[in-house]
Parts: structure tokens; sequence; C-alpha cells
């Protein structure tokens, strides 16, 4: 998944109205403000209640479901440009999120493991280093997860520094 990808993939999140942030390996990249490793795919929380319309949009840049663990998670694919990963969450007033899990209950993102970060110079919603670090908890990390939470140290010690 090419930075330039994930680009037109957040323009058409964007084009529907829809509010996301990025986890993952991107979501790390973007705390760093550049692409630090290569990546599969790109995981993106949504505003659930643009689903339909997130997945319509992403279905006219040729992303197909591939995997539908609704309401959990959908991954879509485009042969020959990546996966994209949508999560979708039910917003609360108060600034907190909540998103279904698997088991039937769900997973309680507070107001605090939302801020913003930057790839290419462009401002993209993102998860925090606190949000991004528990959601690397639970399993053995792969030799990507040892990346991020290596980036993520990294980034902890410069803010230590300044």
């Amino acid at each position: 998944m090419t930075l330039a990808e994930v680009l037109v993939v957040l323009d058409a999140v964007e084009k529907v109205g829809c509010r996301y942030w990025l986890e993952g390996g991107w979501g790390v990249d973007a705390l760093l403000g550049y692409q630090s490793r290569p990546h599969r795919d790109l995981d993106v929380d949504i505003d659930g209640g643009y689903e339909d319309e997130v997945l319509e949009a992403l279905a006219t840049l040729g992303y197909v479901i591939e995997t539908d663990w609704r309401p959990n998670r959908v991954e879509l694919a485009a042969a020959g440009r990546g996966w994209v990963d949508v999560h979708p969450l039910a917003l609360q007033v108060d600034g907190s999120a909540r998103q279904r899990a698997l088991d039937g209950g769900t997973h309680e993102f507070p107001s605090t493991y939302f801020t913003t970060g930057s790839l290419a110079g462009r401002p993209v919603p993102c998860f925090t280093i606190a949000a991004q670090r528990l959601f690397r908890r639970g399993y053995q990390p792969r030799p990507e997860d040892v990346h991020d939470l290596r980036r993520l140290d990294d980034l902890e010690g410069g803010a230590a520094n300044r």
C-alpha cells in the first residue's frame, strides 16, 4: 500500500463527509510525519454512520470486500493496489467512540485516544501513541509491530527531550 494510494483512499473517505482516524502502521507513520516502512494495508477507523457510503466510495476505486467481520471490521482489496481495513466506530457526544467486538462486546476509545498527525505534509487524523501501543497488545508481535513500537519509543523519547 503506497503513500499515494493511502491519500487516494483518504480523499474518497473525506469526499463522502466521513470522519476517520488511522491506526496500525500508517497510524504510526502519521504520528512520525513520514513513511517509516512498507505497508500491506491501511487500517482506518471511520464514523460507522457512514459505513455504507465509505464502502461504496472504495468500490468505485476498485476495492472489493475480501473479509467481512461486520460489525467489527471489513477488509477490502484492490488488485495491485493494496488492502483497506475499515473499522466502523460509534461516535459518542463526549468525543469518545465504541467499536463492536467480535465476541459481542465493545472496545471503548476515550476521546484522549484521538489526535492528528501528517502524511506527505497533509494533516491526517490518527490515534495517539498510547492508543497505538494498546492496539498492539494481546498477541505475539510481528516484525512490523516491533518496528512500529520502536518508532513509538523514538517519538516518546523525542518528546521527553524537548
